[in-house]
């Protein structure tokens, strides 16, 4: 048997490969927060335009033409400009609601600080299922839902429709900080001759 993984939803994990300064830390730990859904974030929406985070930001920059050229590997000349990003805190117990990312072509969620052990990111098949039987045992195929771990230094890219959540931390833990960002395709999208052409 041969099975063919027809339309997968990617989802890429690239590592830093650093360690997060103290410098960068710091600045992160003071920024006014306001309250979410089960955590807070950061009161400025636009963070990565910050000249302390200025190197965040190029790691993500070529990250997501990387996830351009790997998933998509388009013809149209085309980059994708980060739109809004801030930074969340989940206090220990708190969580973060299943959501999606609207008015975002490609999100991204970066580790900060994070239990390695027990903190993970949940993503949901954006899907009906029609037919419920039980699973002996769960994989890609059967399953609706799948978790990663959230490792400090990882970037996650995601397809911004794709659900998502963190579930209650440990009450043991430290505080969990992660940068998310959204982003929206700039250039020429689509072909004119077939009529699907859009210029942003």
């Amino acid at each position: 048997m041969h099975i063919n993984l027809l339309f997968p939803t990617p989802v890429l994990i690239f590592d830093i490969n650093r360690d997060i300064t103290e410098q960068e830390l710091a600045f992160i730990n003071s920024q006014p927060t306001r309250s979410n859904i089960g955590n807070t974030t950061s009161t400025d929406s636009y963070i990565l335009k910050n000249i302390e985070l200025i190197d965040f930001y190029n790691f993500f920059k070529d990250c997501l033409k990387q996830y351009l050229e790997t998933i998509y590997n388009s013809t149209s000349d085309i980059n994708l400009r980060i739109t809004q990003s801030w930074i969340n805190y989940t206090q220990p117990g708190g969580f973060h609601h299943k959501h999606q990312h609207a008015n975002s072509f490609i999100s991204g969620v970066f580790y900060i600080q994070t239990n390695e052990e027990t903190d993970r990111i949940y993503f949901f098949k954006n899907q009906y299922e029609q037919l419920k039987l039980a699973i002996n045992e769960w994989t890609y195929y059967n399953t609706e839902s799948w978790w990663f771990s959230s490792i400090k230094g990882q970037l996650l890219l995601f397809p911004s429709s794709l659900t998502h959540s963190v579930e209650n931390t440990s009450v043991d833990s430290s505080t969990r900080i992660s940068i998310s960002f959204n982003t929206f395709p700039v250039g020429i999208l689509g072909i004119k001759e077939e009529l699907t052409e859009l210029c942003l």
